[in-house]
């Protein structure tokens, strides 16, 4: 197997963190990673959400492992270092929502060619919580699950979300899906937006080594997405909410401060998920599992015992 980039200069993880190419059945190269642990209770499998990569979760990783857990991540399709799917490095594409799929049918098979232990566990962070609901829903092998802010639903008013209905059915009835959508950017924004400017978390620590990785090695980042990936997302969020959830003991965490996702979606959903439970997280932004210790320690610690519940 290929060894492919991997910058632990800004990753923070454990030692002995290794990524590697792999190739869909769809022709794509994709990247994948993972840190081991010696002696672990399980490893986890991280969904990485939109504009993510596996570098970001370095101290997760960390996290992780100091609870017994060996951690497995993935770049999908069009972020990251994997194949970006327009001519634009900087726009988020995918063809449909449902290719993520192969993405992670390729994941598993490389996690199965490591040392890496099972049980696996799952856990999904905003647009990897819909990737990751999909998959549990047709049979993903996981112990457990854990979802971060999943985007089961993207927040807006209704008025917005019916404009953005109507424009990204239409840019693909015109052929000009793969166009930005309005009022975005290319540009990865992340390193230049001031803290006090971010959706994402309370911490400036954590905000800052966000910031690094994409300073750092700017090809890792993402800018805004096309008209495609929305009306993709959209219809994808939409039907997942018509059908019921599988029967995995899962973990759901929710800020009371999120503001990218659609939180209605998420207690919906969880209010009749069997043997699933909703973590309201007060002062909680969109990365709860990368704030302050006073939010994101019991989140870990919450997520772990979750997950030695069941082995």
């Amino acid at each position: 197997m290929e060894k492919a980039p991997f910058f632990t200069d800004v990753a923070d993880g454990p030692a002995g963190g290794v990524a590697h190419w792999l190739t869909t059945s769809d022709g794509l190269r994709i990247r994948a990673g993972y840190w081991p642990l010696e002696g672990a209770k399980g490893t986890v499998l991280l969904f990485t959400g939109r504009s993510e990569f596996i570098e970001k979760y370095g101290r997760i990783a960390r996290e992780m492992a100091a609870r017994g857990f060996a951690l497995a991540a993935i770049d999908w399709r069009g972020q990251g270092l994997s194949d970006r799917l327009a001519d634009d490095r900087g726009l988020g594409h995918v063809g449909a929502f449902t290719d993520y799929q192969h993405d992670v049918a390729a994941f598993l098979d490389y996690v199965g060619t490591t040392d890496l232990p099972k049980p696996y566990y799952l856990v999904a962070h905003s647009m990897g919580g819909g990737i990751g609901l999909r998959a549990t829903m047709t049979g993903l092998p996981v112990n457990a699950a854990v979802f971060s802010a999943p985007m089961w639903g993207i927040k807006g008013s209704l008025s917005l979300r019916s404009f953005i209905w109507g424009l990204s059915a239409l840019s693909r009835k015109v052929g000009l899906d793969g166009h930005l959508v309005p009022g975005q950017s290319t540009d990865i924004t992340l390193g230049e937006t001031p803290f006090d400017e971010n959706e994402l978390t309370n911490d400036p620590e954590m905000y800052a080594y966000m910031q690094n990785q994409v300073r750092a090695h700017p090809d890792l980042g993402l800018g805004g997405p096309s008209l495609r990936w929305v009306n993709e997302a959209l219809w994808e969020t939409r039907q997942l909410s018509t059908k019921p959830s599988p029967d995995v003991p899962t973990l759901t965490f929710l800020g009371s401060d999120e503001s990218i996702v659609d939180p209605d979606r998420i207690k919906a959903r969880m209010a009749k998920w069997p043997n699933g439970t909703l973590t309201l997280v007060p002062g909680g932004k969109h990365e709860m599992l990368m704030d302050g210790p006073k939010i994101a320690v019991p989140v870990l610690d919450a997520i772990a015992a979750h997950f030695n519940a069941h082995p």
